[in-house]
């Protein structure tokens, strides 16, 4: 059986994205946490950090920016670049596979991708990049971006 992308209508909230860079060489998590927090807003279901120093280190969990990160979570992001998002999800299910950003490993190196909207031809362009072979890791629309 084949599921498929499905869009709600009416007026909501479509995530909310925060990046940082610390020209200093600072660990930006704790103040990624707080700029996730002031977006919280944008959505409720899930949030995630993700990291870059000597390599990528990403957090990620269904619930609120608050309930998914700790002070020991923090310590552990190391790196003075960052992503985060929070997600109200338009398409896809409340998935923690949903859940941004989305770390995906590709013969170039390693793609970080947060993604707030929505595709209007994601559906069109999933069904083209599966019969030409490509897999899937979610339900949302956002992933037909790395292909």
């Amino acid at each position: 059986m084949r599921e498929s992308l499905t869009y709600e209508t009416g007026l909501r909230e479509e995530c909310g994205v925060f990046g940082m860079f610390d020209l200093e060489g600072g660990d930006v998590a704790r103040d990624m946490y707080y700029g996730l927090s002031a977006l919280q807003h944008r959505g409720q279901e899930s949030c995630g950090i993700t990291v870059n120093d000597d390599g990528i280190l990403t957090y990620k969990g269904l619930g609120l920016v608050n309930e998914v990160f700790h002070e020991e979570t923090l310590k552990r992001l190391g790196g003075n670049l960052g992503v985060g998002h929070v997600r109200y999800s338009t398409t896809g299910s409340s998935t923690i596979e949903n859940t941004q950003p989305l770390v995906l490993k590709y013969f170039k190196g390693t793609l970080c991708l947060a993604h707030n909207g929505n595709l209007v031809n994601a559906f069109e362009m999933r069904r083209q990049l599966e019969e030409t072979g490509a897999i899937f890791q979610t339900t949302m629309d956002s992933e037909v971006i790395a292909f």
